[in-house]
């Protein structure tokens, strides 16, 4: 009989480094969402990877920093503790001139760490210079003992299946853990969500997409016909950021609604009827029973 192998990779690394990027290419869906801003993943996000002889569990972890609130603290502490979980820890770093102070503060973290480290160079498309390329190598290796380092890019897909046989390495015989099909273990109401939360990052200014969160309060298919009611809040900590959420005549949360609505609708592969309404909760970042209520429980971690 053929052998199979099966495990778990962790993706980790600072924000902002294309770590959601790069799942999103690896299993040929968008399950995770992306954002130029950093901290876009505030949860750890299931993805599924089936082949041939394999099957791979990715989790897409929030990126590694130095926590401000007890959102933060929940992040970081959700990363560090797949570093145990998995049998694979893929470190994704960006090819810059010298190893960032972000990126070491992560090296320090993967310090006890006996799970095996791969580093991943992402966005190696902005770098022509195939001697700096070597030289970021170097650097790197000389603060950790990687088993393995991989350039690549998130973005265009180069060099993907070269990291994808680099995973396959590592893997142990094992059983088929989720059927061949399935891409995420993530609930669609999460999923819906976090696709919210993403058009408000993409659409809003800079200061006020982290302070928001996105609660689905129903979701149900009408019984008649082919439709999804969809209805959600999004949650602000600013009486001032509800108006910029709202916009003029409300033409900033229809724009957040019409790209949400785009997204679900081809997540769900049926029509959706989506009603957006914003909220104001004063620090909820900071509330351990806010936290909570928005799915970032500590008991998940």
């Amino acid at each position: 009989m053929k052998k199979f192998y099966s495990g778990f990779v962790s993706l980790i690394g600072r924000p902002n480094v294309g770590k959601s990027t790069l799942m999103n290419c690896l299993i040929g869906e968008k399950i995770a969402i992306t954002s130029n801003k950093p901290q876009t993943t505030r949860n750890k996000i299931t993805s599924i990877l089936t082949k041939d002889d394999f099957q791979c569990v990715f989790l897409d972890t929030p990126g590694i920093h130095k926590p401000k609130h007890k959102l933060g603290e929940f992040m970081v502490r959700s990363a560090e503790n797949t570093f145990k979980e998995v049998d694979l820890v893929l470190f994704l770093v960006e090819p810059t001139d010298k190893v960032l102070e972000a990126d070491q503060y992560v090296l320090e973290k993967l310090g006890n760490v006996k799970t095996p480290v791969v580093l991943v160079i992402n966005k190696i498309d902005t770098v022509p210079d195939k001697e700096k390329l070597l030289a970021i190598i170097d650097a790197y290796r000389k603060l950790y003992p990687f088993k393995e380092v991989v350039p690549i890019s998130a973005a265009t897909g180069s060099n993907t299946e070269t990291l994808l046989s680099v995973i396959r390495k590592f893997l142990p015989e094992g059983p088929q853990y989720f059927p061949a099909e399935m891409v995420t273990d993530q609930p669609e109401r999460q999923i819906a969500s976090e696709i919210i939360r993403e058009k408000a990052l993409y659409l809003l200014q800079d200061e006020i997409p982290h302070g928001i969160a996105v609660e689905i309060m129903s979701m149900k298919k009408r019984p008649d016909q082919n439709m999804v009611d969809v209805q959600a809040l999004i949650y602000c900590e600013k009486d001032s950021h509800k108006g910029i959420i709202i916009g003029k005549h409300g033409s900033m949360l229809k724009k957040i609604g019409t790209y949400a609505r785009q997204d679900m609708e081809r997540l769900l592969g049926s029509p959706i009827f989506l009603q957006i309404w914003v909220k104001v909760k004063k620090d909820w970042r900071d509330s351990d029973f806010l936290l909570k209520n928005f799915g970032y429980d500590k008991k998940n971690i």
